[in-house]
């Protein structure tokens, strides 16, 4: 079946949100060197995160979660903050030592065998959607276009 036009847009801002990943890298990267440690630099991109993130509020005003639905959430519901300051600081220590091209496609690799698998057990409440030969092979390119990015 061939895309739908909604399809479209939405992988096309997704391919928008990865090219904000790769200019957020190359920038932390960047400050890393400008301040001489990449935690620095790390810790004051997500203070900028945190401000925009208030900012945003302020001005949307959405309603609260209720406290039932807060307390109710399973504990990985709140890891992404974390494992968003990790991949900060990943990309603020790494990049400055492998490149921008080299650092996102790895993320991205590391990213796609992560999601094949969430998809193929459905773990975290993703679709559940089987491996298949053409979703490992997919996941097997991506890793290639890894290597000839960083060695190519």
């Amino acid at each position: 079946m061939p895309p739908l036009p909604t399809d479209s847009l939405w992988l096309g801002l997704a391919a928008a949100a990865g090219g904000c990943i790769a200019l957020q890298a190359a920038a932390n990267g960047a400050l890393k060197q400008q301040l001489g440690d990449g935690r620095y630099a790390a810790f004051f991109s997500i203070c900028g995160t945190i401000l925009t993130a208030v900012a945003f509020m302020v001005a949307v005003r959405p309603a609260p979660p209720t406290a039932d639905a807060v307390r109710s959430a399973p504990w990985w519901n709140w890891i992404g903050g974390p494992l968003g300051g990790l991949i900060v600081l990943a990309g603020a220590t790494l990049t400055p030592k492998i490149g921008a091209a080299a650092f996102i496609t790895a993320v991205v690799g590391g990213q796609v065998i992560c999601s094949l698998l969430f998809d193929h057990y459905g773990l975290m409440n993703v679709p559940q959607q089987g491996i298949t030969a053409n979703r490992v092979l997919g996941g097997l390119m991506v890793f290639a276009g890894v290597l000839l990015v960083r060695y190519g």
